[in-house]
């Protein structure tokens, strides 16, 4: 008896799943796509507030100061309390976090529906709202980031972050539409009604995710040493620096656009409806990319995607400073879309894949953070350029600005750095101190002996930078290597670490990367034992 499928027999579940774009394949994992959906309310609620607080603002007062701090208002705590979310996000429950900050927005987002349904609201309270409610997103967006690499596969997490930007930008997109017609038929109070819904089903979306928490039987750490924790890693990153550049310079140069876009809409004649239309084909762009971008990045290196984006976002920005109508603005304003999301997706995915899980929301604050600042100052410098000369010129300074920004910085590779494996893995551990100690005591010194040829010091100073970047990364406060006067070929390294929990806390740090660097230290040392380690804790005086 045959049993082969026949031809006409439907297909598979699996066999549908091998079907879909790889941007769609997540999407099948429950879990992710129960929060992808709160993610997409959640940003739909955002957009909503936004044009909502700011047409209300324009009735509330005349004041242009007034008008535009709400914009001000609602990105400033993305700057101030970007590394402080990632820090939390790092130390505590991620599922309790990421609730908390969502029912941080969902409370603002009522309070304002009350406050404008009984006409309680004023100018001054509204732009201070606005500042609350903007906390929230600031601390929403690191948990959210670091928690998407813990629900999908490897294999999986460029489709996951492009589905992340894709829900961004659909309620970039639908967010300001279902506003503006709700402002038109109900007013404002309707629109923050509409949100506060949002929000609490959002809200109720993230407490039906049953996580894994993160199990430790050491105390929790430091929200100060988190953050000194989180700055070291980045700062001893050698590929993290780079896509901190990287994305700062696109952010820096990409945002013309975008920051001139009502005075290009201006320019052609058009009001409201053509500036809207420029906004909707930038969104419309980037859903097109988010779809189509992690099967171009089999095929393409980073490197390349973020030239390639770089240049296509400088050419429309000629396109739309010479375009005579709005239609074709709005069509080089979809291909940026394109090219904007392609480019900033690879340098996330870069950024997720640099990160052990341990630091990745102190990690993805401090790309925010990068990314933030580029598009703010890039907003300021453009407006200042068309101020001083006028729009047209200052979108072709930034389509000059592009390709020599990717000229100054061809030698910054992405790609010249291989991926790490920063999957944890069981480390060695440390024996039982014979002294009784408080966990908190310290400084500690950690010292090893390593005995090697001195025909391969050359190759072993090569191994002992990377060691150093590592244990830095790692959160060690100094670190230094010593060769022995008497001895040849022998050497000491040292490393000193806050606190006897601190040191513990190394074990829980440790990934595959890592214990491949312990291998080849391991490897030079002369001997059949592994290298001799010390370990010692400070010793207080009474300064006598």
């Amino acid at each position: 008896m045959n049993s082969d499928p026949s031809p006409y027999d439907p297909p598979r579940p699996r066999e549908l799943v091998d079907r879909l774009p790889p941007t769609l394949k997540p999407l099948v994992e429950p879990v992710f796509r129960m929060l992808w959906l709160a993610w997409l309310a959640a940003n739909m609620t955002m957009w909503m507030n936004d044009v909502a607080a700011a047409w209300l603002m324009t009735q509330l007062t005349d004041s242009v100061v007034m008008v535009a701090l709400v914009s001000a208002a609602s990105t400033l705590p993305v700057f101030l309390l970007g590394l402080p979310s990632g820090a939390l996000a790092d130390i505590v429950d991620r599922r309790r976090w990421f609730a908390s900050t969502q029912l941080w927005v969902a409370s603002v987002a009522v309070l304002l529906a009350l406050l404008s349904l009984g006409g309680g609201l004023s100018a001054p309270l509204l732009l201070a709202l606005t500042f609350v409610n903007g906390i929230g997103l600031a601390m929403r967006w690191p948990v959210f980031a670091a928690i998407v690499p813990d629900i999908v596969s490897r294999e999986r997490l460029s489709g996951a972050l492009a589905l992340q930007a894709l829900a961004m930008n659909l309620s970039r997109v639908f967010g300001p539409v279902v506003a503006g017609a709700l402002l038109a038929a109900a007013g404002s109070a309707a629109v923050f009604v509409v949100n506060a819904l949002l929000s609490l089903v959002a809200f109720a979306q993230i407490l039906r995710w049953k996580s894994q928490p993160r199990t430790s039987a050491l105390p929790g750490e430091r929200f100060v040493g988190a953050m000194r924790v989180g700055l070291q890693h980045v700062r001893q990153s050698p590929r993290m620096k780079i896509v901190l550049l990287r994305v700062f310079l696109f952010f820096l140069q990409s945002s013309a656009i975008t920051a001139l876009m009502p005075l290009v809409a201006r320019r052609l004649g058009g009001g409201a409806g053509s500036f809207t239309l420029l906004v909707s084909s930038m969104g419309v762009g980037a859903i097109i990319a988010a779809l189509t971008v992690p099967s171009l990045r089999d095929r393409v290196s980073r490197d390349r995607i973020v030239a390639v984006g770089t240049v296509v976002i400088s050419a429309m920005a000629a396109v739309v400073a010479w375009a005579p109508s709005i239609w074709l603005a709005a069509a080089a304003v979809v291909v940026a879309g394109i090219a904007w999301i392609s480019t900033a997706n690879t340098l996330t995915v870069s950024a997720q894949l640099t990160l052990p899980n341990w630091v990745r929301a102190r990690g993805m604050s401090i790309y925010q953070m990068a990314l933030m600042g580029g598009a703010a100052a890039g907003s300021a410098l453009w407006g200042q350029v068309a101020s001083w000369t006028d729009v047209p010129t200052a979108l072709l300074a930034a389509a000059l600005a592009g390709p020599l920004l990717a000229l100054l910085t061809r030698r910054l590779r992405l790609d010249a750095h291989q991926d790490e494996d920063v999957r944890p893995v069981p480390a060695v551990p440390n024996p039982e101190p014979a002294i009784a100690l408080d966990p908190h005591e310290g400084p500690v010194m950690v010292t090893i002996e390593y005995l090697i040829e001195p025909t391969q010091a050359d190759a072993f100073h090569e191994v002992m930078q990377e060691t150093r970047r590592a244990r830095l990364r790692q959160g060690a406060l100094s670190w230094g290597l010593f060769r022995d006067t008497a001895v040849p070929g022998r050497y000491i390294e040292y490393f000193l670490d806050e606190s006897w929990v601190e040191h513990q806390r190394r074990l829980e740090r440790f990934t595959a990367a890592d214990a491949d660097l312990r291998a080849r230290r391991a490897a030079f040392h002369r001997g059949s034992e592994f290298p001799t380690v010390q370990r010692y804790v400070a010793e207080p005086l009474d300064g006598r």
